[in-house]
């Protein structure tokens, strides 16, 4: 049996870390589940309480959350490049944007996709727009938008595996979901990604 192995489902949040995987080319063992009750089974939830998917099992460690398993990967496996060097502004660079992909770019697309409507103040009588973390999915979009324009990657000057994350935020808002209208920068960065041959074998699978 594989020491690391991948809990997922194959039209889930998983698919960035078979990708990752995929990349890396190390010895893993994929553990397909689908969605309803085989995720709410005992023995699955022992490893994920929340009954969800992806989650990691490396050794006796298990890891669950998309960008918690991506950056765990990178970190653990140093040679294979997937995190820039620890120290470097490039490595800052890598945890800003794992963490704003997780938390603004994931909000604003998942509010925009199911339509909730935003008060334009809380309760306590401040603006909306201050008190939430993404502010406002334009916000949000014009953020990753001057950032690509920028830059070929997300962190440094080469593929990392915060540009899995992203990619497969961007395509599932602009693409799948078409939470939001496409944007040309994002069409660009899109076409170079998704075109990887590690990618290509995930999605062959």
């Amino acid at each position: 049996m594989a020491e690391l192995i991948l809990y997922s489902n194959k039209q889930s949040r998983g698919r960035a870390v078979h990708w990752l995987l995929e990349e890396m080319g190390i010895p893993y063992q994929a553990e397909w589940l689908d969605f309803g009750p085989p995720m709410k089974q005992a023995e699955y939830l022992a490893i994920n309480p929340m009954g969800k998917v992806p989650a990691l099992k490396h050794g006796d460690a298990v890891i669950t959350e998309t960008a918690a398993i991506l950056t765990y990967l990178a970190d653990t496996f140093p040679y294979k490049a997937m995190m820039p060097a620890a120290g470097s502004p490039d490595r800052a660079a890598f945890y800003r944007w794992m963490f704003f992909i997780a938390g603004p770019l994931e909000a604003a697309t998942t509010t925009e996709f199911l339509g909730w409507q935003t008060p334009v103040k809380t309760p306590l009588g401040t603006p909306c727009q201050a008190f939430l973390g993404f502010g406002s999915l334009t916000l949000t979009l014009n953020t990753v938008e001057s950032h690509l324009k920028q830059h070929a990657y997300v962190a440094g000057e080469h593929f990392t595996a915060a540009d899995i994350y992203l990619a497969t935020h961007l395509n599932f808002g602009m693409r799948y979901t078409k939470a939001y209208p496409p944007r040309e920068v994002f069409n660009e960065y899109l076409n170079r990604m998704l075109h990887r041959p590690a990618k290509l074998r995930v999605d062959a699978l």
